[in-house]
């Protein structure tokens, strides 16, 4: 019999997800953001940023998570972390217009450099002790940064996801696959046994053997 078949996928650790890990970034530096600039707003902003935040990283994990059993959820729960990052980018651009702040865009002196920061392998190891040294308009600015490329990442993903959906289908379909595979490895094997058995037997009959 051919090698074991399997129905759920893998799509390998949350972990290793770059998207993920920008996810983290913005909610940790979201934490920082609301600690210092927003503290004496109350609760309830700071909430929905903080819970803004980890609802984008924490639904990229669950939905990497559930791919191994079901599609469906797993294209559900990128919608909603891509829709809770676009909820905190919008919570961002509202600071920095009611406060009139610069939000930097691309003719902007200053975001070149840091889209480009954001880009390398260096920010992961140093956004958390830059960030310490900004003052609000800067560090919205990067939030803003990574909401944007944590948003076209995760728009990537759902189109991949959605198209391997669509090409593969989702758990249920991969069982109905599985069992018919199997059921027709079990049929070609019973079939070569019976071929067997008849070509023995015609030549125990030739040779003059009992049997």
């Amino acid at each position: 019999m051919s090698e074991k078949r399997t129905f759920l996928t893998s799509h390998g650790h949350y972990k290793n997800l770059r998207v993920y890990k920008v996810a983290t970034a913005l909610y940790d530096l979201t934490y920082t953001f609301c600690n210092r600039f927003l503290s004496s707003y109350g609760d309830r902003t700071v909430d929905q940023m903080v819970q803004a935040a980890r609802s984008g990283k924490q639904n990229i994990a669950e939905g990497n998570r559930a791919a191994q059993t079901s599609a469906k959820m797993e294209i559900k729960l990128t919608g909603v972390a891509k829709a809770s990052i676009e909820e905190l980018l919008t919570d961002y651009e509202d600071y920095l217009r009611t406060r009139s702040l610069m939000h930097w865009d691309n003719e902007h002196p200053r975001y070149v450099k840091l889209r480009e920061w954001v880009k390398s392998k260096l920010f992961m190891e140093q956004y958390a002790m830059q960030a310490e040294k900004m003052n609000d308009e800067e560090l919205a600015n990067l939030c803003i940064t990574l909401c944007h490329q944590a948003i076209y990442m995760l728009k990537n993903l759902l189109d991949a996801q959605q198209d391997r959906f669509v090409t593969e289908g989702g758990v249920n379909e991969r069982m109905y696959a599985a069992r018919t595979g199997y059921r027709q490895e079990i049929d070609e094997e019973l079939k070569q046994l019976r071929e067997e058995v008849k070509r023995l037997k015609a030549l125990l009959d030739e040779n003059g053997i009992e049997y």
